[in-house]
């Protein structure tokens, strides 16, 4: 990092922390009980500080409001089987943060900034990791426009916020997804790469229509014939066919999954044949018809990997192999539980000790 940067701890008087019942964690609604924040003013990084976790002031013209100039990250971290505070892979969701940011006119953001508000932030927050078998913390980066003005222009100011909550499994179930054939996620040269906020505020209706006909989640198609499989929801999305691990190559219209980076890494340890090559709703039909297709699941920092159990297409519903069948899936994912838990030595380097 190139500097040590100061920040200023405002500490609660009012800890939550008895409210946390690591048994029984709702998903995305419980927070810790503080929050990181740096501001870009004059075109500079400056006034990082951790304070206590409540409602923060923004302009009724904010184009944060206004037009969803903001962008965003997941990542979790885990109490190890040694009490040591674990995050997987933080470095590559900084990254990703700042290519998302510089799509949506963003100021990049400083690593010194980033990682060491993270640090201290977490360090504070400590005895909000949970330590039950699927369990962890989310994290929550967010960069956002502070302007107050109404116009269509890249704005001048923003804030870089973390925001931490313990979390149980995001996906208690194999999911039954459908295929999506009339809307649209994300189409060539738009923002689907970048996580930003008005890809997910567009696909919220979709998903309803598909939540209200009994499915968990939709699989994504492109967006010019939906004829191509591109992401599952919140996910990225793998099938096995024929012995090989498909999924459609990164694209601007693909999110560049971190857990979809981790997964293929794995594969090719593993010795399994992958091919980044986009799968045809056609090809994964008759897979499926003929049992070629063994597996298919969708992976993301909040599942980590999600079993699909049924794909829906065009009134149709198909049932996939039993999710204890699938050697491939259910291997990376007890390896990937193992090394985030430190139980497993980390080979490639994906694990930050806080």
């Amino acid at each position: 990092m190139a500097e040590v940067i100061n920040i200023d701890i405002q500490k609660t008087q009012n800890s939550r922390i008895e409210t946390l019942d690591a048994k029984n964690i709702p998903f995305g609604k419980l927070y810790s009980d503080h929050m990181y924040i740096a501001d870009f003013r004059d075109g500079a990084w400056g006034n990082s500080r951790i304070l206590p976790y409540g409602e923060i002031l923004m302009s009724p013209a904010s184009p944060t409001i206004n037009y969803a100039h903001s962008i965003f990250e997941g990542m979790k971290g885990y109490r190890s089987v040694n009490n040591e505070l674990l995050l997987f892979r933080p470095i590559d969701n900084f990254k990703r943060l700042n290519v998302s940011a510089e799509r949506m006119c963003m100021p990049q953001i400083p690593e010194e900034v980033f990682m060491e508000g993270l640090d201290a932030l977490l360090k504070l927050d400590k005895d909000w990791f949970p330590d039950e078998p699927g369990t962890s913390l989310y994290i929550r980066p967010i960069l956002f426009s502070k302007d107050d003005y109404i116009g269509i222009k890249p704005s001048d100011k923003f804030d870089l916020m973390i925001i931490t909550c313990p979390v149980g499994a995001y996906y208690s179930e194999p999911v039954s997804v459908k295929v999506e054939t009339e809307y649209t996620r994300a189409a060539a040269g738009g923002t689907g790469s970048a996580k930003t906020a008005g890809n997910y505020a567009a696909s919220l209706y979709p998903a309803l229509l598909a939540q209200k006909q009994g499915f968990d989640q939709l699989l994504w198609t492109d967006g010019v014939h939906h004829e191509y499989i591109e992401e599952s929801g919140t996910m990225n999305v793998m099938f096995v066919i024929d012995g090989v691990l498909r999924t459609a190559p990164a694209s601007d219209t693909i999110l560049h999954g971190i857990t979809r980076d981790s997964v293929l890494t794995l594969a090719q340890d593993f010795g399994m044949e992958v091919e980044e090559k986009a799968v045809s709703v056609t090809e994964l039909i008759d897979a499926i018809k003929t049992g070629r297709l063994t597996e298919a699941f969708g992976t993301g920092t909040a599942a980590t990997i999600a079993q699909i159990k049924s794909i829906g297409h065009n009134g149709d519903l198909y049932e996939l192999p039993d999710v204890p069948s699938r050697e491939f899936s259910n291997k990376t994912l007890q390896y990937l539980d193992d090394l985030k838990l430190g139980k497993i030595e980390d080979k490639h380097g994906w694990i930050y000790k806080v």
